[in-house]
């Protein structure tokens, strides 16, 4: 399809994580997709560590989101295989990963953590901290508390989105025609252009150029609700969640610096290291809602801190690159995803969003693609339908 097309089956915008992994799922189908973003994979996807953590990602109160990040983690290893099968690389792991806490609180807010983690059958296990410094031999003496979660494993997401384009723009490697916009979409066009709560039928780019579409996917993150032609009475109540991350180079003599991931509770902060195949470590775990896009200093300086006070050995690795990227989040902390429908329930056809994956879009990957290929294939799965992207409707934007 030289210079794309003015029209196709399935319009993704948003070429972060989530919007290649649903275009590649449908483009696998036989369906055309052209997938729109004017810098694809460089927001929030650009800087995630790719934890696929469902188990020591859990929060109080988010069982229904559990369930899903669940779902996506058991879809993982076949979302890879894809890709793998093509001869691409994923930096797709099965370590474990390991849950470390430094003083008595620490140790406490663990222990809640994990009774709360067994209640819903969650494969933790509780450690020594001689059996944690056998398995990871540079962790500090001084923990208070750890536990194995086995289940919980990591991908590279900028190798995963390496593949994903790569994958998608190859004509031998599905049966659909793919192509990427590197354009901004300012609308959503309409059936009957005069009602916005007709049927998508496409949309328009900032230059009024247009790409007519059976499904148009909104997967554009935090700029998903700045679209025009939304359907009237639709609110997507997106907040921005910045998050610092440190890069770092292990020296020779050091590696393997670690073989499982390693997530902490440092007097009360959390803090994670994730060791990557080529000697480089990812540090992060900040969070902050301030406004402010920039790197905080403050934030870098409390990462360093806190990863040295569990890993004293990387105090010796060389940083490579400090970044911050806002993710998009919800006033329920649970994504925005499926159909749209009209306050009589019925639905709007041709639309489907899939956005405010705030922390989990890398491990949510895999069952939003899924799910969206359902949909588009007519089919509607019933356990999801908590993420229903209208559930605020009604509501005012709480931010």
């Amino acid at each position: 399809m030289p210079g794309g097309a003015s029209r196709v089956d399935v319009a993704v915008i948003g070429a972060g994580i989530v919007g290649l992994g649903i275009a590649w799922a449908l483009a696998r189908t036989g369906r055309s997709v052209c997938v729109i973003d004017p810098d694809p994979a460089m927001g929030a996807t650009r800087a995630a560590a790719g934890m696929l953590a469902p188990v020591t990602e859990y929060h109080y109160q988010e069982e229904e989101l559990l369930g899903l990040t669940l779902q996506s983690a058991r879809l993982y290893p076949a979302f890879i295989q894809t890709l793998t099968d093509l001869g691409r690389e994923t930096g797709f792991r099965t370590t474990e990963t390991l849950l470390v806490g430094v003083d008595t609180g620490d140790r406490k807010a663990l222990q809640d953590l994990y009774e709360k983690q067994l209640s819903h059958d969650l494969p933790v296990v509780r450690l020594t901290i001689r059996d944690a410094r056998t398995r990871e031999p540079l962790l500090s003496p001084q923990l208070s508390a750890a536990y194995r979660v086995t289940n919980d494993h990591q991908v590279d997401p900028r190798l995963l989105a390496t593949a994903l384009r790569e994958a998608l723009t190859d004509p031998e490697a599905h049966f659909g025609v793919a192509y990427f916009k590197h354009r901004l979409v300012t609308r959503l066009l309409h059936e009957h252009p005069d009602d916005p709560s007709s049927r998508v039928v496409g949309v328009c780019f900032d230059d009024d150029s247009k790409v007519g579409a059976d499904e148009v996917i909104v997967a554009n993150g935090l700029a998903a609700g700045d679209l025009q032609g939304l359907p009237p009475g639709l609110s997507l109540p997106l907040r921005p969640v910045f998050g610092d991350i440190v890069r770092v180079a292990v020296p020779e003599s050091l590696q393997p610096l670690l073989n499982a991931t390693i997530r902490a509770v440092v007097h009360g902060n959390a803090v994670y290291i994730v060791p990557r195949v080529d000697g480089t470590a990812v540090i992060g775990a900040t969070q902050r809602e301030t406004g402010t896009s920039g790197v905080s200093a403050r934030g870098i300086f409390e990462l360093l801190r806190d990863a040295q006070e569990i890993l004293p050995a990387i105090a010796e690795a060389d940083i490579t690159e400090v970044m911050a990227r806002a993710r998009p989040g919800t006033p329920d902390n649970k994504p925005l995803l499926g159909r749209v429908h009209h306050r009589d329930g019925s639905t709007i056809d041709g639309l489907i969003i899939a956005t405010g994956f705030f922390r989990h879009g890398v491990l949510l990957t895999p069952v939003a693609a899924e799910l969206c290929r359902q949909l588009v294939d007519g089919m509607n799965d019933a356990r999801w339908a908590p993420f229903s992207p209208d559930r605020f409707a009604l509501a005012p934007n709480p931010f």
